[in-house]
């Protein structure tokens, strides 16, 4: 923004002026609250009227995924807290306080369930502008606002006396049809990661079951499969923890690798060699497999990017295999191992529970082949999130630059 009048950085080159501050209330032709009533004993086991709830609401879009529908005696009986396609609907309590999207047009007359409605006058406020100013510049003072025992949470009082800057309706508009054209493709880029990172889970099932093989060189078979315990042909250990009283333990160039690293390129946690030589952490080399043991991504596996340190909740894996094929192995296999050995939350894995897994496994050229295809699908994959990640910087400078 400029700082020197309400001018934003960044404009249409058609566009000029300040832009006016005014509250909300001003701009719209209704703010309320939807249904609050318990609606669960008027949930409708068929295609009825549409609930969109909390969770449907996503920063800037409507998400259509795990839809209910009330019974129509119901939204008869609360027919004016029927939304409207154009509507804005935001969340008014939970950890996605705040968020809000506009209403699809296919959502016409659908009910909405603990969120405020927001009906921009079409003149004066274009929805989608007033939905990409609420996401990205967020309602000031929320943290100020709570109901009764403290629980923040947004009301229609507050809403309608909330001060937004707005310019002229048509550069409202042009600049949220721009940035709608970034989200479509950032959506499409979002489709295309999952759609290969779905055909990367169906292949690899395909793969190790043995359904789908490949041939040598010669087109011949490779050899068949054999049944190997992990214990047999690899070796193991996991490391441990300076003390953490003693700083000068953490203050050296060896990187320290915990259970939440395994996957990255770079850490921020560093020992010394004192440190080391002082504890049983235990130092991995670049392309070692690591294997959480326990925490919040116990049962994943990684192939270390670094040399460096690890603690007790990792455990290193390596054989004179093809490690690269262990690694895609255990990542189909962590749910199964995760649902067997971590009932309910409780317990954890360990260094003798992956030991004694057993697998069929291919001849080592046949591991690699494998190996090499689904790298090739991770490659792609990764391009996808890439471009991915630029995009959604660039509209986040976008935002920056096109509002006040």
């Amino acid at each position: 923004m400029n700082k020197q009048s309400n001018i934003p950085q960044l404009r249409f080159k058609e566009f000029d002026g300040e832009w006016e501050q005014s509250e909300l209330e001003k701009l719209t032709k209704k703010i309320t609250v939807g249904i609050a009533t318990e609606v669960r004993p008027y949930i409708s086991e068929k295609i009825d009227i549409p609930l969109l709830r909390n969770q449907n609401i996503k920063a800037g879009y409507f998400d259509n995924t795990n839809m209910e529908y009330i019974i129509p005696k119901f939204d008869e009986s609360n027919k004016n807290k029927r939304v409207h396609s154009g509507d804005v609907i935001i969340v008014r309590t939970g950890s996605n306080m705040g968020k809000a999207c506009v209403v699809p047009k296919e959502y016409e007359n659908a009910q909405t369930f603990t969120t405020l409605i927001v009906r921009p006058l079409e003149l004066k406020l274009d929805s989608h502008f007033l939905s990409y100013h609420i996401n990205f510049l967020g309602l000031s003072e929320v943290e100020r606002l709570s109901a009764g025992g403290g629980k923040p949470n947004l009301n229609a009082g507050f809403l309608k006396h909330y001060r937004i800057f707005i310019s002229d309706i048509n550069e409202q508009q042009k600049i949220a049809s721009f940035l709608s054209a970034v989200d479509e493709k950032i959506q499409q880029l979002t489709r295309k990661a999952a759609l290969l990172e779905h055909y990367k889970k169906g292949v690899m099932q395909q793969l190790f079951s043995g359904k789908l093989r490949f041939k040598d060189e010669n087109g011949e078979d490779y050899a068949d499969w054999k049944e190997k315990k992990l214990g047999d042909f690899c070796t193991f250990f996991s490391g441990g923890t300076p003390t953490s009283t003693n700083a000068k333990y953490y203050s050296g160039t060896i990187p320290f690798i915990g259970s939440g690293n395994i996957y990255d390129s770079e850490v921020f946690s560093f020992i010394s060699e004192e440190a080391l030589n002082s504890s049983s952490s235990k130092m991995v080399e670049k392309g070692d497999l690591l294997y959480a043991l326990y925490g919040a991504n116990s049962g994943e596996a990684a192939i270390s990017k670094i040399n460096g340190a690890i603690n007790q909740a990792i455990l290193c894996i390596r054989n004179k295999e093809c490690i690269e094929y262990l690694y895609f192995l255990l990542l189909l296999n962590k749910d199964n191992i995760v649902a067997k050995y971590i009932q309910g939350g409780q317990g954890n894995l360990s260094a003798l529970i992956i030991k004694q897994l057993k697998y069929n496994f291919p001849s080592i050229p046949e591991q690699q082949k494998i190996e090499s295809f689904l790298s090739g699908i991770d490659e792609k994959i990764g391009v996808v999130q890439c471009e991915l990640l630029k995009m959604q910087g660039f509209k986040k400078g976008l935002l920056q630059q096109m509002f006040v």
